[in-house]
């Protein structure tokens, strides 16, 4: 009988977790669309991934909801695609889709792009943005068409902007800030509403905007911040760098790199610095690693201990000649000075064990021991590095 009662109980509860589960139907999408012109209704397109968790979150708390379904289903035609199928490839291409999940809103007759939303949401949030997309004064089309009318209109660009940013990439902003920027004279540009545009939607590092940024700081600064400038420059740079880092393109990462280091300030060249050695790891470029730190460690990250301990930690592992291994220890030893820690005077022993330099490198071992049992915490990995001194 317990038996029977513990089985009834399991199957209660899948049942009902697979209630709580979304399952997608897989229609066609030429389907769908053939049925939402027939039905004079949009299409609502869910691009998603399987091993994406903000789409399965979606699925789970939002499209699991019987009323969120039955809004959907009463005003759209609903399509579902992965985008790693031939299908959601297609949609993404077509649609310049780089986030997931992304939700599309499409005009059936015309396949025109009325609305768009990517990332997670709360339910309330989604059916607020749902019910935005059915409203024609609030769709892209028209608030496109508002300021192609008078594209030196900032309240009609700010409602197309930022209607167009939930649902796409900064870089896809580009283009109508540019068109309404070229509205302004470089005297206009600086102002507190201007500002506001440029640090939403500029993103090339060569243009007018940009570099009137660069050259005038402190005016911009005046009306925004210093901070805010700052934080501008180097996600700007940042922009310009991380999908050729991400990408592993070194070719190209070369030639933007330039560009970057153009602009000649002390904190954009520490983000290239730090670009550069990401780049080199993931490549296993060890020369260009070493050149780089040689060339601009002690100019670029000089006061940050735990960076220099990176740094230490890759030459352990991957730089072999004692010249370099020698400025290195140099390095760490600083990051004693701005920090003293346990890690930090094993990797200098370890250092000095690596370029055979038995004396200093147990100096170091004791006293990263000496700081592991002040702090009470396990001395293990001293007690090894002491034990192979010790025999040597």
């Amino acid at each position: 009988m317990r038996f029977f009662s513990i089985f009834f109980l399991f199957v209660s509860l899948q049942v009902l977790h697979s209630q709580n589960q979304f399952v997608p139907e897989d229609t066609p999408y030429k389907t769908a669309l053939e049925n939402a012109k027939t039905q004079g209704k949009p299409l609502f397109v869910m691009l998603y991934a399987d091993w994406c968790p903000h789409c399965n979150q979606m699925k789970k708390e939002v499209f699991s909801d019987p009323a969120v379904m039955d809004f959907l289903k009463k005003n759209y035609v609903c399509v579902w695609k992965n985008v790693e199928k031939e299908e959601g490839i297609a949609l993404k291409d077509k649609y310049n889709t780089k986030s997931l999940p992304t939700f599309l809103f499409i005009d059936s007759a015309t396949e025109t792009l009325l609305y768009v939303l990517k990332g997670e949401s709360k339910k309330a949030d989604f059916m607020t943005e749902a019910n935005y997309a059915l409203n024609p004064r609030m769709q892209l089309p028209y608030l496109e068409k508002q300021f192609m009318n008078d594209p030196s209109n900032s309240n009609a660009f700010f409602a197309y902007l930022n209607t167009l940013k939930k649902g796409k990439d900064r870089t896809d902003l580009s283009i109508p800030t540019h068109i309404y920027l070229n509205t302004q004279s470089d005297a206009q540009l600086v102002s507190e509403l201007n500002w506001r545009v440029i640090a939403n939607g500029v993103t090339d590092i060569k243009s007018r905007e940009f570099q009137y940024v660069l050259s005038h700081q402190k005016d911009f600064a005046a009306v925004a911040s210093q901070n805010r400038v700052d934080r501008k420059i180097e996600s700007i740079v940042t922009e310009l760098l991380r999908p050729y880092v991400d990408g592993l393109d070194t070719i190209n990462y070369y030639k933007q790199r330039e560009v970057a280091k153009s602009i000649r300030l002390q904190k954009t060249d520490s983000l290239v610095f730090k670009f550069d050695l990401t780049l080199a790891e993931r490549t296993e470029k060890w020369d260009f690693y070493k050149k780089v730190t040689l060339e601009s460690t002690e100019k670029l990250v000089w006061n940050d201990a735990s960076f220099l301990k990176e740094i230490g930690q890759t030459y352990l592992k991957h730089i072999s000649d004692t010249e370099s291994l020698k400025k290195c220890i140099s390095w760490v030893k600083h990051s004693l000075e701005l920090n003293d820690s346990y890690d930090g005077n094993l990797l200098v022993a370890r250092l000095y064990n690596k370029i055979k330099d038995k004396k200093s490198a147990l100096k170091y071992a004791k006293d990263a021991r000496a700081i592991a049992v002040e702090m009470d915490w396990g001395t293990k990995d001293a007690d090894t590095l002491l034990a192979e001194l010790n025999k040597k």
